[in-house]
């Protein structure tokens, strides 16, 4: 059972297909099951292309590689070892932006990293 749930695929033996594919026959008519059949492909690609997605993710998230279609180092700066307090943070974040941070406050911070990532599409 915990086979079924975690691989979320079924076994369907060869006849089954055929019943169904009879009674898809039957009931929707021989119009519309390239329709209907053309659906349920589509909906079969979307739920793979998800699984991929979400697969890929979480490898990413648990192995600490950044996937290479993202540039994902502007929302992930890589800060090395704590920081003392949440203005070394602002500050980390700004640099990895690249962007002036002396002299500023934290707010003024803040909104400079929001507009930069804005500017950049995030």
């Amino acid at each position: 059972m915990n086979t079924l749930i975690s691989t979320f695929q079924l076994n369907i033996s060869p006849e089954w297909i055929i019943i169904g594919l009879l009674a898809l026959f039957l009931i929707f008519g021989t119009k519309k099951t390239p329709q209907i059949s053309k659906t349920i492909g589509k909906a079969i690609g979307e739920y793979q292309k998800a699984q991929e997605i979400l697969r890929k993710e979480i490898q990413d998230a648990t192995s600490g590689t950044v996937s290479a279609t993202k540039d994902l180092h502007l929302m992930n700066p890589r800060i090395n070892g704590p920081v003392a307090s949440e203005h070394e943070k602002l500050q980390t974040i700004a640099k990895s932006l690249g962007i002036d941070y002396e002299g500023k406050n934290d707010d003024e911070i803040r909104m400079s990293i929001t507009n930069k990532l804005q500017s950049n599409g995030f």
